[in-house]
């Protein structure tokens, strides 16, 4: 994959990811400042979406952690445990909104 082309595919995630969460009607904010998308919800909690274009991965950092996906066989999964993107953020979500929230792969 180019650069050009992981950007274009991490720009439509980031948009995907707002949406969602709009849908679900989420109070939350948005911040998007380059590589990278801060998610505030209004209990103060946080969540960073970034992707590390030299990697051509996405990054998660939530109170539970920091999470490194890579995109393998159309799924982006954490080298450390096998964790699935998607689920992994749906879960952020669900812990920093203190609502029900999934975010479909």
């Amino acid at each position: 994959m180019t650069d050009s082309e992981f950007l274009i595919l991490t720009d439509g995630i980031f948009a995907r990811i707002e949406n969602a969460i709009d849908d679900a009607g989420l109070d939350a904010d948005f911040l998007t400042n380059g590589n990278v998308l801060e998610i505030e919800f209004d209990s103060g909690a946080k969540i960073v979406v970034n992707r590390h274009s030299s990697n051509h991965e996405l990054w998660i950092a939530a109170k539970s952690g920091g999470y490194h996906f890579a995109l393998s066989d159309g799924q982006w999964l954490a080298a450390r445990d096998g964790a699935e993107f998607f689920a992994t953020l749906s879960q952020a979500i669900r812990e920093a909104s203190g609502q029900d929230f999934e975010l479909a792969e």
